[in-house]
């Protein structure tokens, strides 16, 4: 069905066309007629599938806007999302004058929501925890309203809000229409379905219309204490202008804030227990390009609306394969390519593979970038810059500056370009960790002797060490030095620069099952 065929009020129809719709995504084709019926309504439909659309077009078809009192009421999970949304319902109604739609939430001073309440508003769009707020106020007056819609039915009840809901669905006229959207639907979702829903149709998008075919999906399987490691080397090597991270906790949001911001990067948290100040100084600083990586959380993500995210990492594997789709569908838009990173770690690989199943889509496995390819793909694009800057032709007179520096100097051109490349390249090709002093271990010049408690009587062979070395710290395995080993211990030998790393990171590991203890060797004797 197109929206031709759907018989709109033409002037909803010349804000679609304004808007670019050229054609109903298949939850609207399938919701909005019902809707405009005046029936109930169940729709499981995920975020990216042009929900608010399906129940804001049926909203704006039957609303009366020579009527100046509430007609509809739309509740949603987080401020984010009721802001977007009543965005979204507004370009509906750019031409439908006499229509007025407001969002109501926490965080932001109720006096001023009450003066726009008692001015006269047809459609509101609120969370429901200020929703009751309101109506315990009587700022909120539900007498004559026609309409309710539950958005992310689901999110509402995983943060906590179903007796909230119910109080409010308690107050309503027994003949209003009610529609419920949810991505999920368990138990207690049907459960508020079968009590507050007369004869409710089920409007259901098929999953396989849910994945995003232009997003290129890549995963890592990453040691758990490398994921930060990781994390950086796939963000220095692709280099997005921004990108979005995935946490499934707001403590793993704060940590990697503090870590990503430690290591250089300009990265900022979201997630639900900031305050709203802090909540759109962030947003704010993404959306003006201030802010390169945003780290948050699921919920908290909800509602961000940024068109040029070029990549999605996901830090965690999300607890729901649907999750998944709504975190990828944050890049590729408006006919961008777009690419999702997941970092799984040890049995989280068949969760991934329910995600692939569910999405029905191959996501690749790829192996863990080195340091060296870190620096190779630096180069690469600091040269591919240069040579497009040759092409301009721009550089006559740092020609002639080069020209007299080389002539009055013993140093090649070559040798120069090398280290303007070195220099532009900055810390991605210096050593991960700075050198420290361990003293004099018995080592070669420019490395450090380390003992290890493991030796031939563990059955344990020298590239057994040499693997475990490399893997936990994350270090070349051509940079490991000698290995000697004895009956009851061994000796391995490391760069001075990655001394630090490795003794850190394989202390917490095994070798064949046996605890690893490691220390800077004595001198030899």
């Amino acid at each position: 069905m197109t929206f031709e065929e759907m018989c709109l009020d033409p002037r909803i129809m010349r804000a679609i066309t304004e808007m670019g719709f050229e054609q109903p995504s298949p939850i609207q084709a399938q919701s909005i007629p019902i809707a405009m019926e005046g029936k109930d309504l169940i729709g499981q439909a995920q975020t990216g599938t042009g929900k608010t659309a399906s129940f804001g077009i049926p909203l704006l078809q039957r609303v009366n806007p020579k009527e100046r009192h509430l007609q509809a009421l739309v509740l949603c999970p987080t401020r984010e999302l009721a802001i977007q949304s009543a965005n979204e319902v507004r370009k509906l109604a750019k031409f439908m004058h006499g229509v007025k739609v407001l969002p109501i939430y926490g965080g932001q001073e109720i006096s001023k929501q009450i003066r726009s309440l008692k001015g006269g508003v047809q459609i509101v769009i609120g969370t429901p925890g200020r929703v009751m707020d309101h109506m315990r106020r009587h700022t909120l007056k539900m007498q004559k309203l026609d309409m309710i819609v539950l958005d992310e039915a689901d999110e509402m009840l995983n943060m906590g809000f179903r007796e909230d809901i119910e109080a409010i669905l308690d107050q309503l006229p027994e003949t209003r229409q009610t529609m419920l959207f949810s991505a999920t639907m368990p138990k207690p979702i049907m459960e508020i379905a079968k009590h507050y829903l007369q004869h409710p149709e089920l409007v259901k998008v098929v999953k396989k219309e849910l994945t995003v075919p232009k997003i290129e999906q890549y995963y890592y399987e990453v040691n758990p204490r490398k994921k930060n490691e990781v994390l950086s080397r796939l963000l220095d090597m692709y280099d997005p202008e921004l990108s979005l991270v995935f946490c499934n906790t707001k403590r793993k949001v704060d940590e990697l804030v503090a870590d990503l911001k430690g290591r250089g990067y300009f990265a900022e948290g979201l997630h639900g227990d900031m305050k709203q100040s802090q909540r759109d100084r962030v947003m704010n600083g993404f959306r003006n390009g201030r802010t390169d990586i945003l780290v948050a959380t699921d919920v908290a993500a909800r509602g961000i609306d940024v068109d040029d995210v070029e990549a999605v990492f996901n830090y965690d594997v999300p607890q729901d394969d649907e999750y998944y789709v709504h975190r990828i569908g944050r890049t590729g838009r408006a006919g961008r390519e777009g690419r999702a990173f997941t970092l799984v770690v040890g049995r989280e690989i068949y969760k991934l593979k329910d995600i692939q199943r569910y999405c029905k889509t191959k996501i690749r496995r790829q192996p863990i970038p080195s340091i060296k390819d870190v620096s190779a793909i630096k180069a690469e694009k600091i040269l591919e810059q240069a040579g497009q800057r040759i092409a301009d032709d721009n550089l006559g007179h740092t020609v002639s500056m080069l020209e007299e520096f080389l002539d009055n100097n013993e140093y090649s051109a070559t040798e120069m370009a090398a280290a303007l490349l070195a220099m532009q390249m900055g810390d991605g090709a210096a050593p991960v960790v700075a050198k420290e002093d361990f003293g004099d271990t018995g080592a070669e010049p420019g490395m450090v002797r380390l003992f290890m408690n493991i030796g031939k009587k563990d059955r344990v062979r020298i590239g057994d060490i040499l693997g475990a070395v490399a893997g936990e710290s994350g270090m070349e395995g051509e940079l490991v030095g000698s290995i000697d080993m004895y009956e009851n211990f061994s000796f391995v030998e490391v760069p001075e620069e990655y001394a630090r790393a490795v003794l850190e990171s394989m202390n917490h590991s095994k070798i064949k099952g046996r605890n690893v203890n490691m220390e800077p060797a004595n001198k030899r004797s």
